[in-house]
């Protein structure tokens, strides 16, 4: 391989959804392979130019808050196999980070993220779209284990979040997203079966390669 051109798996679904644990499932797979994962979370745009104060009003949830022109760029730079400095977003400062993680070209990049299905430049980058469909109890059940465990917040703090800006963004910009996708996978990384289906289908483009 790394002639011909790499293999886009674009994965979206919302906060909680299990779309990260799809995203490792599948990379697992294909670790012996030559595989990438490009997180969203790591494309926030650069606040630098805002007060702190502005920046604790960012919503993150919202498809302005992306670097989508940067994320873009890095990904067609990869598709001609070109090397990126991928961005690191700083969350303590609510502002990018001045490090920055290099990344070489590889088969398959792993696109994921709750927005990446937002805009159809980035659409059209993807040979497969794919949707984690989760029911809205279990993903803020489980947004809440994970703040209140690893981010330290109170169950008072992330419900009011989840209320105030992750439901109405999620109803708004995500949930329409998944009319682009090709594949809609419920329950996430628990669904054992459709990542199998998956699989053998990047497999069999790999193999063949890349005639989808």
């Amino acid at each position: 391989m790394g002639t011909q051109k790499p293999l886009v798996i674009g994965i979206a679904g919302g906060s909680g959804s299990g779309k990260t644990s799809v995203t490792k499932k599948i990379h697992h797979v294909f670790k012996e392979h030559s595989v990438v994962v490009i997180e969203q979370d790591f494309y926030y745009k650069d606040q630098s130019h805002l007060k702190f104060e502005e920046r604790l009003a960012t919503n993150y949830d919202h498809p302005l808050a992306f670097d989508t022109d940067l994320l873009i760029e890095d990904i067609e730079k990869l598709l001609i196999r070109q090397a990126i400095e991928k961005p690191v977003y700083d969350y303590a400062l609510h502002t990018r980070s001045s490090e920055t993680i290099p990344i070489d070209p590889k088969d398959v990049i792993i696109l994921e993220g709750i927005l990446i299905l937002e805009d159809q430049r980035l659409r059209n980058l993807m040979d497969i779209k794919l949707f984690v469909d989760t029911d809205a109890d279990l993903r803020i059940i489980r947004r809440i284990l994970r703040d209140i465990n690893e981010r330290g917040r109170t169950i008072e703090s992330v419900i009011d979040q989840y209320m105030s800006v992750v439901r109405p963004m999620h109803n708004q910009f995500i949930e329409p997203t998944k009319r682009y996708a090709d594949i809609i996978i419920p329950e996430g990384g628990h669904n054992e079966v459709a990542i199998d289906l998956m699989v053998t289908k990047i497999k069999t483009i790999l193999d063949s390669g890349n005639e989808l």
